[in-house]
């Protein structure tokens, strides 16, 4: 731990209540948070400000049960609205005349999943959610639970009750199961889950694969050649695709950081798995591919079995050039959409984007090219297309929302 100098914070343009978008896939959407009587709705507040960093406008439904847990103080400072605690002549839960685009219901309770699918509505959460599904059923809302509890309450009945409500149309978050319970998943994933449930981008339901990641090649047991790259573009990519609703896949290749659990994602520890994993995915008919892994160019001819003993002189190690998998996958998966990169160093910027528009003469959608010295505290790219002129991107979340938005403009295309 740091030793603290007991200076005071920098001052902020932030007002105390506000929160710093993270990006605007839920801008000037009204949602509406459902917190029921569990524990976890101690979390609701923290729910309530991650909505909101997606540019959410959050009201609080909260049951007498969840104000064991929670406040009423609490949720109106993190959602900067009247909190809702019971029906009034103001019809709140109907939300007439400022309907909601989604009802979140975070926690939610074997007693408010069970009374939903039987159509109780005897309070203020499930009132709400009378009329809620009335508007789901009529294609004006979407409803969305994150089942909450103990293992033992997790029985036939409430089996019963999800597979209905499913059936009915409502979304259900997958729970963080440890501990023999059935947890409220992290808040990030609750607000994908949202962004995701009222996307109307053209990319929604659009099959992608994304890599990301070094891929590195063993020399022995315990060691092996990679790369300094993390992959936490690919991520955000991914990431980006996925809030649109679009169905990500990432093959990440294994290094010092790994994806968030809630992002589609499998780990691949080498070179040659991450051939056979992309190989293999590919089977699955996607319509994009966007191949933004560190791939390794070289690999020892052998890999010396067991470790190479240490304190001496390292035997040689012969490297040989690998397959360019970009390359293999262009020639046997012909009409699939591809966004490739292309990293340079030593070179102008004219020289770079020469590179890579030679490169798309192969048959790729776009090549997304940098080089080393531009990269000074944030990554820049360039977009390469035949339709464009390059297009400069600074920042990963900046790059993976131009490719995004690149994609959405060819789908929208037919």
């Amino acid at each position: 731990m740091d030793q603290w100098d007991f200076q005071p914070p920098p001052e902020s343009e932030l007002g105390d209540r506000q929160v710093a978008l993270e990006s605007t896939h839920l801008q000037d959407k009204r949602i509406a948070l459902l917190v029921t009587g569990s524990i976890a709705a101690m979390k609701a507040p923290l729910i309530a400000r991650t909505l909101r960093r997606q540019g959410a406008e959050v009201v609080a439904f909260v049951s007498p049960e969840a104000l064991r847990y929670t406040t009423i103080d609490a949720l109106e400072w993190s959602t900067i609205n009247p909190v809702v605690t019971k029906l009034t002549a103001n019809a709140e839960h109907l939300s007439d005349d400022a309907p909601f685009a989604a009802y979140v219901v975070a926690p939610a309770t074997y007693n408010t999943i069970n009374k939903m699918s039987l159509g109780i509505a005897d309070g203020i959460i499930t009132a709400a959610l009378g009329s809620a599904i009335g508007r789901m059923e009529r294609g004006k809302s979407k409803v969305i639970i994150a089942p909450t509890m103990h293992g033992s309450l997790h029985n036939s009945i409430l089996t019963r009750s999800l597979h209905e409500l499913e059936q009915m149309g409502v979304i259900i978050i997958p729970p963080k199961v440890a501990n023999g319970k059935n947890n409220l998943p992290a808040e990030q994933a609750i607000a994908c889950a949202v962004c995701r449930a009222i996307s109307t981008s053209s990319l929604k339901d659009i099959p992608i694969l994304v890599t990301g990641g070094p891929t590195p090649v063993p020399i022995d047991n315990i060691r092996r050649l990679t790369n300094r790259f993390t992959g936490r573009l690919g991520t955000c990519i991914a990431e980006e695709l996925y809030l649109r609703g679009a169905r990500v896949q990432l093959i990440h290749g294994q290094g010092s950081y790994t994806p968030a659990s809630y992002l589609p994602h499998k780990i691949v520890a080498t070179y040659d798995e991450y051939l056979t994993e992309v190989m293999s995915e590919l089977r699955q008919q996607y319509r994009f591919g966007i191949f933004s892994a560190a791939v390794a160019d070289y690999q020892p001819t052998q890999v010396f079995p067991g470790k190479i003993p240490s304190g001496g002189a390292l035997q040689q190690i012969d490297l040989v050039a690998t397959k360019k998998v970009i390359e293999e996958v262009r020639a046997k998966f012909l009409s699939l959409g591809m966004i490739t990169f292309k990293y340079q160093e030593n070179i102008s910027h004219e020289e770079l984007i020469d590179i890579a528009k030679a490169r798309l003469q192969r048959g790729y959608q776009m090549v997304v090219a940098n080089r080393g010295e531009e990269d000074l505290g944030a990554q820049v790219a360039y977009l390469v297309t035949k339709e464009q002129p390059p297009q400069k991107a600074v920042g990963k979340p900046q790059i993976a929302m131009a490719i995004a938005d690149y994609l959405e403009s060819i789908v929208g295309l037919g």
